[in-house]
């Protein structure tokens, strides 16, 4: 029989299979085949007659039965193949392969229009897309380098119902947004569609469709922005996008995947206590400096992150569980995320807007991610399972509807209060967004992760404190005097 794999362990059914570069992108669970279900990676399929306790990682049975068949020159099951296009690493070096067959051919057209000088020897209609997409040019604008707008003015009296109508208006946004959003991609990514009395449904596991979804509605919402808006005038080579992008459109591959092997609660926590790696990135990448208190909050971000996970180890939820290849993941989605900013922060140096920057970058990520799906096969196999179900199709517009808006609620957000107000709100959403999962998908949290969730929160409410003080008092401080030192 076939053998076939899932985030939750490896079956032997009797079910069909898909190619074998292409990543299954549905699973249906066979009533009557054997499952393995690896401790730590228990699924739905829990009680399932036929279990062995095994701890071994969910690749090793993979290799154990490729390597016979390789080995006397024999070719591989096409279940076999079909468990592969399961396994999590093996789908990452397959959506990075497609990456690179775009980014290698441009990057040897920029380095060829380089050497040629191009900039001063170069003519025809293709000039101008050339010369702004390896080239650019300098320019001012009435941004600030961190590509925020100039300092708004203070309300006056008249204004200030004003203010808070227009506070809560972006408060009850951002929260709509993202807490719909969180919502809709635990449900996408963890259930099944098509269930039935006599039939288990199958689950959509393609994060890399679900990426493109986003960008795709995201790069038109932001297009249409600079069209219809007023917008300063763009400096910025555009293949410089491309490095943010690749490392966006991972980071969020990433956080899709890792819902298959840990809780929602659990992933929103990670993203919590991202500013860790987000400043030793910024001493890597930018040589940024920090404040003490910087680094005392981050400990106490760690310190909670620590208490709820290990609280939380325990106990086996049978929807889904904390396992290797989630930390991971996770660790992954953490990681890229943090160059993704710091990227961000230097290419606001061109003076570009917010929804500059977002139109740029997901130029690049629409490109990368249709041109991966269809050199897999999987952008066919996505349509039509959504076409088998309308749900889904429903969820993943709603998805991406979700994520756009939000992105413009962010810049809406900043641009009229400012970030210390935006953090406060997004502080407040991810919260929510715990709540909201422990209420409608039944995670349990113990009293000490609940404990653990507290320290983190309060710790991020410091932060936003703390920076709002340092900046009140370096505008009181004589110009030659400096603030606090930084290490």
């Amino acid at each position: 029989m076939p053998i076939s794999t899932s985030p939750i362990g490896v079956h032997v059914s009797h079910w069909g299979t898909v190619g074998w570069l292409r990543p299954a992108l549905s699973s249906r669970e066979s009533p009557d085949g054997v499952s393995w279900n690896i401790p730590g990676e228990a699924g739905e399929d829990a009680g399932l007659a036929g279990r062995f306790w095994a701890p071994t990682p969910a690749w090793l049975p993979l290799v154990l039965a490729a390597l016979p068949a390789m080995a006397a020159g024999e070719e591989v099951s096409p279940g076999l193949q079909d468990a592969w296009g399961d396994f999590w690493l093996f789908r990452f070096f397959l959506n990075a392969a497609g990456y690179a067959s775009i980014v290698v051919p441009g990057f040897l057209l920029i380095q060829y229009f380089k050497r040629r000088n191009y900039l001063e020897t170069g003519r025809g209609i293709c000039f101008p897309v050339i010369k702004s997409c390896v080239f650019g040019s300098e320019v001012k604008s009435v941004h600030q380098e961190d590509g925020s707008l100039p300092a708004r003015a203070e309300p006056t009296e008249s204004s200030t119902a004003r203010q808070v109508f227009k506070l809560l208006f972006c408060a009850a946004g951002l929260q709509a947004s993202y807490l719909t959003w969180g919502v809709l991609q635990e449900r996408v990514m963890t259930r099944t569609y098509g269930a039935t009395d006599t039939d288990p449904g199958e689950k959509f596991k393609d994060s890399q469709f679900l990426v493109f979804m986003n960008r795709i509605l995201a790069f038109t919402v932001a297009g249409l922005y600079c069209a219809l808006t007023k917008q300063p005038r763009h400096g910025a080579p555009m293949y410089k996008y491309s490095f943010a992008s690749l490392s966006n459109i991972l980071s969020s591959w990433c956080q899709y995947e890792a819902l298959k092997y840990i809780s929602f609660p659990t992933q929103v926590l990670a993203k919590a206590s991202k500013v860790i790696p987000v400043m030793m990135m910024g001493k890597l990448v930018s040589r940024k400096s920090y404040e003490y208190w910087e680094y005392l909050t981050a400990a106490l971000i760690s310190v909670g992150v620590s208490m709820f996970l290990l609280s939380s180890a325990p106990n086996r939820h049978a929807s889904t569980v904390t396992t290797f290849s989630g930390v991971v993941l996770l660790a992954g989605y953490i990681v890229f995320d943090s160059f993704t900013s710091n990227w961000q922060d230097a290419l606001f140096a061109y003076k570009m807007s917010p929804v500059q920057m977002m139109f740029g970058v997901n130029v690049f990520s629409c490109l990368f991610t249709v041109g991966s799906l269809l050199e897999q096969g999987a952008l066919l196999e996505s349509g039509r399972f959504m076409a088998r179900h309308s749900e889904f199709a429903a969820h993943a517009v709603l998805l991406s509807v979700c994520s756009a808006c939000g992105q413009l609620f962010i810049f809406y957000t900043i641009s009229q209060f400012g970030a210390a107000v935006f953090t406060i709100i997004m502080t407040l959403r991810q919260a929510f967004a715990i709540l909201l999962s422990c209420l409608i998908y039944g995670h349990a949290v113990t009293v000490v992760g609940g404990l653990g969730v507290a320290v983190v929160f309060v710790a991020l409410f410091l932060r936003v404190y703390a920076r709002s003080r340092m900046k009140k008092r370096s505008k009181k401080l004589p110009p030659g005097e400096g603030p606090v030192q930084k290490v």
